[in-house]
């Protein structure tokens, strides 16, 4: 039994959806589909949920909104048109989206309400085409399905419960199409993950009926050992470990949502990413472990967006409690941190730069200074992270010598490096418009 998730750009257009039925027709254990909302159809295109998130802020602004409301529902009616789909289906679509015009925009579930339903309905119009193509389909909602979430809007996260309630459809004998990115309350309002949260769902679903395999469809024949627009050609991963996935996707790798490992990887069901547009490419497995270890790294990856408040105090490590203070004002504040590597007087904080505006970084600061009296305290900006991965280097000596010795051949200057106790990745910080650079000497260093 497998699930099968398919991604925005594999429902774009009534071309790509007729390549995912003829995947689903082409093996029968694939028995449960989550979907997206139709993604774009060309560079120039727009996004069904970008329109619906357009759609939110016109209501909230008191506009029409109805010619946003047409153009949605025309997305659609342009996928069902060579399949002849059921009339009803697209009525009841068009129901939906004239529903928003009621809806209360002080209910905090507004946006979750309204940006579901790209993924609600494409799952309406999907189960339709796959009866149309003479399959036993059809769409079952999450709430009948037993997706139970948190009630935090916009980034709900899996409630325990919801595992138990899925498995009691593990045996069904129809192909079950279900809407990806949202769950239920247990007071039954909707809730959205963090977006990109299709993949989230895809997990659940499969850790919830226990299936042998997760295969996740997309638009590229699996995953890159580098970024394509840093570097020609990198190659392909056929096989790597959830926890160098979870690296690669925290820094930079957007193929997969850095949050849908989890479900898959506690049930230890292997994922696969795989191509819709070339569904015979094996496209990149990805398991608990691995044995072939032969090459240290897997991948290089980095991403831009960050800041980092260095603090330095003599005697530092003599004051008990010293880190506790900072991090209760960062509490105070309510920020978060990504990383924060010390030495014997000095310590560094990395966080989020999206985080902060000019006011909140400033008192945020004066904070700092006032409780903790630091000898000096600095604000640098505009850091990006560049993450080297991979299981093989716990057994391979001089990864970082290696590592530093390119960047310092390059003139990279290094801001931070930040190694896990686990040894399956290395971090450097260094200024945004060296982010490329770094990635390319270090992917050929490894890599060539």
């Amino acid at each position: 039994m497998k699930v099968a998730k398919f991604g925005g750009s594999s429902l774009a257009s009534a071309e790509q959806v007729q390549k995912v039925v003829d995947i689903i027709q082409a093996d029968p254990q694939r028995r449960f589909v989550v979907v997206s909302a139709p993604g774009k159809r060309n560079a120039a295109d727009t996004k069904v949920t970008d329109l619906l998130l357009a759609t939110c802020e016109g209501l909230i602004a008191s506009q029409d909104v109805r010619p946003l409301l047409a153009e949605i529902y025309a997305r659609y009616a342009a996928i069902a048109a060579p399949f002849q789909v059921a009339p009803e289906i697209l009525a009841e679509i068009q129901t939906a989206l004239q529903q928003f015009l009621t809806l209360s925009t002080n209910d905090p579930h507004f946006y979750d309400k309204i940006l579901a339903s790209g993924e609600d309905n494409n799952a309406r119009l999907i189960a339709g085409i796959l009866q149309r193509s003479g399959l036993a389909a059809r769409y079952l909602n999450p709430e009948e399905l037993g997706i139970l979430v948190s009630d935090e809007p916009q980034n709900a996260r899996i409630l325990p419960a919801s595992y138990t309630k899925i498995k009691a459809w593990a045996n069904t004998e129809e192909i079950l199409v279900i809407p990806g990115f949202f769950g239920y309350t247990e007071t039954s309002e909707i809730c959205t993950f963090s977006r990109g949260g299709s993949d989230i769902s895809g997990a659940l679903v499969a850790a919830g009926v226990n299936a042998t395999l997760y295969e996740n469809f997309t638009d590229v024949d699996g995953i890159f050992s580098a970024h394509p627009g840093y570097v020609h050609h990198p190659e392909p991963i056929k096989e790597l470990t959830y926890r160098e996935m979870r690296e690669l996707s925290y820094a930079g790798f957007t193929v997969l949502h850095d949050e849908a490992l989890m479900p898959s990887y506690r049930a230890k069901i292997p994922v696969v990413i795989k191509n819709t547009n070339n569904p015979t490419h094996p496209g990149t497995m990805i398991t608990n472990q691995r044995d072939n270890l032969t090459r240290p790294v897997v991948g290089v990856a980095s991403d831009e967006g960050f800041c980092m408040i260095y603090i330095r105090k003599y005697l530092m490590n003599r004051e008990v409690g010293f880190t506790l203070r900072v991090l209760e004002i960062f509490k105070e504040f309510d920020l978060n941190y990504e990383h924060m590597p010390s030495g014997i007087d000095d310590i560094s904080i990395i966080m989020r730069a999206n985080q902060l505006n000019p006011i909140l970084e400033e008192e945020l600061l004066r904070k700092i200074a006032y409780e903790i009296d630091p000898d000096e305290l600095r604000m640098t900006h505009d850091l990006s992270m560049v993450v080297v991965v991979g299981e093989g280097m716990r057994q391979r000596v001089g990864i970082t010598a290696d590592s530093t010795a390119a960047l310092a051949r390059k003139n990279i200057n290094l801001e931070m490096i930040n190694q896990g106790s686990s040894e399956v990745s290395i971090m450097f910080g260094i200024h945004k418009e060296q982010e490329k650079a770094a990635v390319r000497t270090l992917y050929y260093t490894f890599f060539d």
